[in-house]
């Protein structure tokens, strides 16, 4: 899952950001509101929080810009603790929950992996099922009944992407702005080759859902019809 993180403090933003990433997210940084429009208006995102308190552009008014905008991921605003106008602003101006500041990390996991089930219909207590397996996205294990494979944070995102676009095409640009990002130096070829071992994983765990390749299009699951 592709997260987008506005929060100015530095310090504060990189420590987040590398414990989300070892619970299995895609984390990008802004450090002002002005950028963190930019970023959530490219529509490459799945979830974001964002701070109250903002550079150039507060985080209530980017908030409203992007919901105006057509942006309907789901939101979470950090506010100061006790800040109650603050928070119900937010919930107003269309954030889907908030957090006070200081908080606990475990708190911000809960919530967002809470706000990750509601966003999507293939999201049961955490887990995407597609077809005849399942995979929590958290762990990054793919499972078919009693028999399961652990996936690397790449392949897992792949899948992920795969089932939340489908029955729609996945882009190997698409793949490559949400799982290694704009600014990434990576080519087609590294999908390629991700796509590839997901597919032997998926062989692996004698599952019949297959990655087809439309050419020069992109990407799609097929289930096995029963």
């Amino acid at each position: 899952m592709k997260l987008l993180l506005v929060e100015d403090e530095e310090m504060i933003a990189e420590a987040v950001a590398q414990m989300l990433k070892k619970d299995g997210y895609s984390v990008d940084i802004a450090a002002d509101g002005e950028y963190g429009l930019d970023c959530l208006l490219s529509g490459i995102y799945d979830i974001a929080v964002l701070d109250i308190m903002l550079p150039k552009m507060d985080g209530i008014a980017l908030l409203k810009q992007a919901r105006t905008q057509g942006i309907d991921i789901p939101i979470l605003m950090l506010t100061a603790k006790g800040e109650l106008m603050d928070r119900v602003e937010g919930l107003n101006s269309g954030a889907d929950d908030y957090l006070g500041k200081p908080f606990q990390y475990e708190e911000l996991i809960a919530r967002l992996r809470a706000l990750g089930r509601r966003k999507s219909v293939y999201h049961e207590d955490g887990l995407l099922t597609a077809g005849d397996i399942i995979l929590n996205p958290y762990t990054c294990v793919l499972t078919k009944e009693e028999q399961a494979v652990k996936l690397t944070n790449k392949e897992a995102a792949i899948l992920e992407i795969l089932i939340a676009n489908h029955p729609k095409l996945s882009t190997k640009e698409g793949f490559i702005e949400k799982i290694w990002g704009f600014d990434s130096e990576a080519e087609d070829k590294h999908v390629e080759i991700h796509i590839s071992l997901l597919r032997k994983k998926l062989k692996e765990i004698h599952s019949d859902t297959q990655i087809k390749v439309i050419r020069r299009l992109g990407y799609l699951l097929e289930f096995p019809t029963r």
